[in-house]
């Protein structure tokens, strides 16, 4: 039986309206606020401090107890030192989907677990799973499948897709079956108007307001480098760090009437070639991945001789879902034949994919 549960609080109307629901659900609740970055490393205060009050603001309200934990040494080591040599390597990684895999569902999904004998956690993410917002469906023998939420402009699958199998089953997402319009609502019939009034946070969490080229300048030194024309082969303009530019992004080049776009970053020579960005050369209709995470089990269609998965294909977390064709070429890698041409393909990045009926199957990191 489940009892004992663990909610993620961040100061947000999405957790302090899971929070509501368990509550009302009869579970016994604990609430915990991660302090995953250090307002020490800033020059400007971050925004940490309000949410924890606004957190606890929230437990007060629910009769519910909060506790802070620290996790700032984990965050730094698992997801921001990885984030760091990832850029000083030409790459673009997204910390989101680390910090869930290594914070939030591993070192507190087991702080929950050994410190309160917790059942399960719960988080005010938009997904959904087989066992069910309550894991009202848990069946031991079964593994458990991560489903996409009912609000598609919402949903948050993509950031939840390298969560392991053993964690999943513990996890409770009470707000899989809700549009945020309406969790909103619930927030403000709960007499939660503040929260529900509060500034959605975007973007990732350390920047805050900053530029992040300008953020990411305190921890890799600029080297300046060449802007080389894709069709000319001529140098126009000076860059200073190619670990500031992504692929299909946007470069001001001064002396430059006409935009230019990221087709390339060479580490070795430092150059960026760009060009128009609606070259051919920015956009591709296939891709190998490597470091393959099956979220329930691999597909039987893989694991046939020559076998090859029809599915739908995703690379960023709002982009529309392309059909596509998957073939094994070993183990730990993937060819992903896509049906239509993705533009701005990124090395380091995450894609994932999901079958007709919205199961989220795997996800993997980008050659």
């Amino acid at each position: 039986m489940i009892r004992n549960v663990v909610v993620a609080m961040s100061g947000g109307v999405d957790s302090a309206v899971t929070a509501f629901l368990l509550k009302n659900k009869g579970f016994n609740i604990t609430g915990v606020f991660m302090k995953n970055w250090d307002v020490r490393d800033e020059i400007e205060k971050c925004v940490v401090e309000k949410d924890y009050n606004d957190a606890q603001w929230i437990c007060d309200k629910l009769e519910i107890p909060l506790i802070q934990i620290n996790f700032v040494k984990e965050y730094w080591n698992e997801v921001f030192s990885d984030l760091i040599e990832k850029y000083q390597n030409g790459y673009t990684p997204n910390p989101d989907i680390l910090c869930n895999k290594n914070i939030k569902f591993d070192k507190f999904f087991h702080f929950a677990r050994n410190k309160f004998q917790a059942d399960a956690i719960a988080t005010g993410h938009y997904a959904k799973t087989s066992f069910g917002p309550y894991l009202e469906n848990y069946k031991a023998n079964t593994n458990v499948r991560l489903l996409q939420a009912q609000d598609k402009n919402k949903d948050q699958t993509f950031f939840l897709s390298q969560i392991p199998q053993q964690t999943l089953r513990h996890c409770m997402f009470p707000l899989g079956n809700y549009l945020k319009s309406h969790v909103k609502m619930m927030a403000t019939q709960t007499g939660l108007c503040q929260i529900a009034r509060k500034k959605e946070s975007m973007g990732i969490c350390f920047v805050g307001k900053r530029e992040f080229q300008d953020f990411i300048s305190k921890y890799i030194a600029d080297k300046p480098g060449n802007y080389i024309d894709l069709d000319s082969g001529l140098q126009i303009g000076k860059h200073d760090g190619i670990h500031k530019r992504t692929i299909g992004q946007r470069c001001k080049i001064a002396g430059c009437l006409k935009p230019y776009y990221v087709f390339n970053k060479d580490q070795e020579s430092n150059i960026i070639v760009v060009g128009g960005t609606t070259h051919l050369a920015l956009y591709t209709d296939f891709l190998i991945i490597q470091k393959i995470h099956w979220i329930s089990e691999e597909p039987c269609e893989l694991r046939r001789n020559n076998g090859v998965l029809s599915c739908y294909f995703r690379f960023q977390h709002r982009d529309p879902l392309i059909a596509c064709r998957i073939y094994k070429i070993s183990n730990d890698r993937l060819f992903i034949r896509l049906d239509a041409p993705l533009r701005a393909i990124t090395k380091g990045q995450y894609v994932c994919s999901c079958t007709r009926r919205r199961r989220m199957s795997w996800a993997a990191t980008n050659e």
